[in-house]
Parts: structure tokens; C-alpha cells; sequence
């Protein structure tokens, strides 16, 4: 019991902790924020239960985000790495190769988190792993049309590799990324406790999958769907690397309301930005809601989410820090009309 109550004495953060705290970043995607407060909260625990001389019976829970591009994904993970103060390290899975190819190994992913402590091992080796575009890897059946044999470098042979990743124990990593193929400059990192969180946009699951939908509103907008194994395994996943994530979190597409919000509200959102640049050539900028919702219209028709919305901004801010320096004085507020025109 006093071991228990030790860990607790140090666990200052709570599930709903963690997700108030996100829920000041990451505007909507509820359920994916609860769920990613519970597994970051069982991290911690689970690190600090072994600090205290605990067996190794408490498994790590790895994160598997399945959602449009511009729903938030990585901006979730790289948050909840801040709130959680552990370093951080961002991969794309496209980049990875099976061994013994040209590409990156997928050791390369702890490199980077290595490489993100500053050659820290310790602190490496209790950090978050984030591997973005993991539904690129996916196995392909065309080696038999295209005659190209069976291998599948790039997707089952990428799979293959990463199953040592998701519940390995120690692993000789590369202290230099940039020329990992350097064999030389190896480093031992135990990732029993590094937390793995890979995330894919899925695009074309729901076509091919036979998953219904679920919630109240389920059946009316789709919007909520129950993503299983046999969806993932039809989709050219391996059970084995499933196995290895267990959480599932499913962020839905973000609506013109949400995207305004995103623009106005968080702590780095970025009509606040943009009003604190203007006013450092004493310019009062105003944005009409009109405004707004025809910037996230925009967005909505580039198919991009959140992630179009600095492009717009950027073309509909031209005129105004353009003309800056020489309208100190002055306010400005940009109504529907001047977006259109902007993006005309």
C-alpha cells in the first residue's frame, strides 16, 4: 500500500487533467481526447510502478488514431507530449523500409527521440513515439500483377519491423539520424516504456469495410463508426501489429463551426496571432463572423480540415501586411467579401 501511495503522491496529473488541458489546444474530438488522457495517465503510472521496484506485469497501451487528414492528429499527440513534459519525436511511416533497402530503418524512430533529448537515454527511453501516415504500409497484393515478386518492402516488410518497435524490450538505435546507416555509432535504449502512437487517415476504410455505425446519431451522419480487427486485417494490416495497439481512437471531421473555432479559440489559435502581428504596426484587426465562416468554408472544399486554414488566412492577410507599415492607426476589419475575393 505504501508503494501505491507513493505513486499517487507523485502523479500530480489525472485522466480529466490531462484532457482539460488538451481540451485548451484541440477544439472538438471528445472521445479521442478522453481516450488519449486515460493511456497517457496509464503511461505515467505504469512508468512510476516500475521506478518503485514493481514487476513488469502492467502491459503499455499503444494508440492507434484513424481520422481525415486536418482532424487534429499529430497536433493531439505533439500537445499531449507537452502537457506530459516527455520528449517527443515525429516519424512518417512512408519514409520506412524493410531492412537491408535503401530507406529508413525503423529504428530510425527511436533515434529521433533519442535525438530529441540530446543523446538522453534516460529520458528517451519514457518519451512518446508518433509514426503519422501508418495506413501508407499497408500490405499490397500487386506483386503477382505487376510481377515484381512478393516482397513488400514498404508495407508487410515495413509491418514485420515494426512488431519489435511496439513491444520490445531493448534495441541497438543510431545516435546519428542523418547517416543511420553508419553501424558504428549504435546506442542500447530500453522502449519498454517509450508510448507509441501511430495515426493514418484510413481514407478508403469505410468504403471496403463492413463496420456499421454506431452512437445515437450513428445511423443518420456516419460519423461514428466502430472500426474492428477484421476491418483493419481487410485493409492490409497484420494481426500481429493490431495486437500491439490497442487503443483505438477515432477523430471525426471537423465542421464549419469547429474549424471557426479552431481560428478563434485555443490557446494558439490563429486569428489571435495574426491581430497581435498587426499591432506591432499599430493596427486594429477585426475579423466578421461572415468572415470566418467563409475561411472555413474554404477549408471544408479543400478536403484538408484544419491543416488549410493558414494557407487562406495567408492569402487573405496579404493586402493587409502588405500595406502595413503604412496604415498605423488604422482598423480593419475583414468581412465575407474580401476572403472571396482573396481566394477568388
Amino acid at each position: 500500500m505504501k508503494e501505491k501511495r507513493e505513486i499517487y503522491r507523485f502523479l500530480h496529473v489525472t485522466p480529466r487533467r490531462i484532457f482539460e488541458q488538451l481540451d485548451q489546444y484541440v477544439v472538438g474530438q471528445r472521445h479521442a481526447k478522453e481516450a488519449l488522457a486515460v493511456a497517457a495517465y496509464n503511461h505515467l503510472k505504469r512508468i512510476e510502478y516500475l521506478k518503485f521496484g514493481g514487476e513488469t506485469t502492467i502491459r503499455k497501451s499503444n494508440i492507434l488514431m484513424i481520422g481525415p487528414s486536418g482532424s487534429g492528429k499529430t497536433y493531439l499527440a505533439r500537445t499531449l507530449a507537452k502537457i506530459l513534459d516527455v520528449p517527443f519525436a515525429y516519424n512518417d511511416a512512408t519514409a520506412f523500409t524493410e531492412a537491408g533497402y535503401y530507406g529508413e530503418d525503423v529504428e530510425v524512430a527511436i533515434g529521433r527521440l533519442l535525438f530529441a533529448t540530446n543523446q538522453n537515454v534516460d529520458a528517451a527511453e519514457n518519451g512518446i513515439v508518433f509514426i503519422d501516415e501508418i495506413d501508407k504500409i499497408a500490405r499490397r497484393g500487386g506483386g503477382q500483377r505487376t510481377g515484381a515478386g512478393s516482397r513488400d518492402i514498404g508495407g508487410e516488410g515495413v509491418q514485420q519491423a515494426l512488431l519489435k518497435l511496439l513491444e520490445g524490450e531493448k534495441l541497438f538505435v543510431p545516435m546519428n539520424v542523418t547517416a543511420h546507416w553508419n553501424k558504428y555509432d549504435y546506442v542500447e535504449v530500453d522502449i519498454s516504456n517509450v508510448l507509441f502512437i501511430c495515426a493514418g487517415a484510413f481514407s478508403d476504410l469505410d468504403d471496403s469495410s463492413d463496420s456499421k455505425p454506431i452512437g445515437f446519431f450513428g445511423e443518420e451522419n456516419g460519423r461514428d463508426r466502430e472500426t474492428t480487427n477484421d476491418d483493419l486485417v481487410k485493409y492490409g494490416f497484420l494481426p500481429e501489429i493490431l495486437g500491439r495497439l490497442p487503443v483505438r481512437v477515432r477523430l471525426d471531421p471537423l465542421g464549419a463551426n469547429e474549424l471557426v473555432s479552431i481560428l478563434t479559440e485555443p490557446r494558439e489559435a490563429m486569428i489571435p496571432e495574426y491581430q497581435r502581428l498587426c499591432a506591432l504596426d499599430q493596427i486594429q484587426l477585426d475579423f466578421t463572423r461572415e468572415a470566418l465562416l467563409e475561411i472555413a468554408g474554404a477549408a471544408m472544399r479543400q478536403r484538408l480540415g484544419a491543416r488549410a486554414l493558414r494557407a487562406i488566412l495567408e492569402k487573405v492577410m496579404h493586402p493587409i501586411l502588405f500595406s502595413g507599415p503604412e496604415r498605423a492607426g488604422e482598423r480593419v476589419t475583414v468581412e465575407a467579401e474580401h476572403v472571396q475575393r482573396a481566394l477568388a
